[in-house]
């Protein structure tokens, strides 16, 4: 099978593997739809001592597909269910886990490979954070389902509530699914960028106001430009840094009215620093969250918002492409010319598996497939 094999920083092929059988407790999923993120950029162009801690290695991680083929031992899941995973779960015997801080857990299994044709999920995943996808939601719509759990943490950790000030600083995909999620908590939200088109989707995703911050040189010039469209010039209840810049992060917390909060979401690089005022740290009462991952309970309500429309994952994406143009893709985020791109592994094969297909249609197609006595002579597409 194809997959994108990752070999360090700026190298990434796509290469003929041998495809996988699953061992006890895992299951394979033929993938339908793989969708870029922002890690996966930072991890392309710098590495990533979490993700990709030796080389080479799969990549990709946010994904929808069909069940190819399950190990021993697994019962919730078999061959034609549309499913959809996270890319860890937590151990729950840990410390962290034990403390109820599972996006913190000390074993963490990371799942990469979603790049490709398809993918073999651990099993401790396939246990606590896989999921089926349910009828009439596409795979494209729930394929960012990891990013969008990371938000509803976020915003889990931001105590937003109705009527409050909320100032977002990065409408990419991150800062859109925040803005969405805080409008729907009743939030009169600002969202602060430099990019027209990032700003466009802004308002698209509900946005009370935007700002463009390209006129302004220094942080504390653009700090202050948000501020000033909050009432009476105080700033933000609630400030959402969604870029991974220690500027910016120093813009969030300079944005705050005095008593706010600052969600830091962005993953910055490693051994970046930031600096706050001590004085209007003590004297406004900042509260100031670091956001990392996610865990089940976060999945599952991300999942909900989709499936109930809350939410559309297919409107974070700018366009669906052969896996042959990953690397290319990504170099357009890279620029600024697309936010996330869809990812197709059998481009050339035009079987398009809708969203409303049943599990029995799915058993079928897939039984045909084996009698083919091909992986590749059926190609399950869908969604966008």
């Amino acid at each position: 099978m194809k997959a994108a094999i990752f070999r360090g920083p700026g190298e990434l092929q796509i290469e003929e593997i041998e495809s996988e059988r699953p061992c006890p407790g895992e299951i394979v999923v033929s993938v339908v739809v793989a969708v870029t993120c922002g890690t996966d950029l930072k991890s392309y162009r710098r590495g990533h001592h979490k993700l990709f801690p030796t080389y080479p290695a799969r990549f990709g991680h946010e994904f929808a597909g069909i069940v190819k083929e399950v190990g021993a031992g697994v019962t919730a899941f078999e061959p034609g269910m549309r499913v959809v995973a996270a890319n860890t779960a937590p151990c729950g015997y840990c410390w962290a886990c034990t403390q109820g801080r599972l996006s913190l857990c000390e074993n963490l299994q990371f799942l990469n490979g979603a790049f490709a044709e398809e993918v073999r999920i651990p099993a401790s995943i396939v246990a606590r954070n896989t999921y089926r996808i349910a009828d009439g939601t596409s795979f494209a719509s729930v394929a960012p389902l990891e990013p969008l759990a990371t938000v509803v943490h976020g915003m889990d950790k931001s105590d937003i509530a109705l009527g409050d000030v909320v100032a977002v600083s990065g409408a990419g995909p991150i800062g859109q699914m925040f803005i969405k999620l805080a409008r729907l908590r009743g939030a009169h939200v600002i969202a602060a960028d430099q990019s027209p088109d990032r700003l466009a989707a802004a308002l698209r995703m509900g946005a009370n106001e935007v700002l463009d911050i390209s006129p302004y040189e220094s942080t504390a010039e653009r700090a202050a430009a948000l501020r000033a469209l909050t009432p009476g010039g105080r700033g933000a209840d609630v400030a959402i840094e969604a870029v991974g810049l220690p500027a910016v992060w120093e813009q969030t917390v300079q944005a705050l009215r005095p008593g706010g909060t600052a969600i830091l979401f962005g993953g910055p690089p490693q051994g970046a620093t930031f600096s706050v005022n001590a004085n209007d740290m003590h004297y406004f009462e900042y509260t100031l969250k670091g956001i990392f991952h996610h865990e089940p309970l976060y999945v599952q309500r991300a999942l909900r918002l989709i499936e109930s429309g809350a939410l559309d994952g297919e409107d974070l994406i700018t366009e669906t492409r052969p896996l042959s143009r990953l690397g290319e893709s990504l170099e357009d985020m890279a620029a600024g010319r697309g936010a996330k791109y869809a990812m197709k592994s059998h481009p050339a094969k035009e079987h398009l598996m809708t969203s409303t297909d049943t599990p029995e249609v799915l058993d079928d197609l897939v039984r045909v497939s084996r009698q083919l006595g091909s992986r590749s002579d059926l190609v399950l597409h869908g969604g966008g």
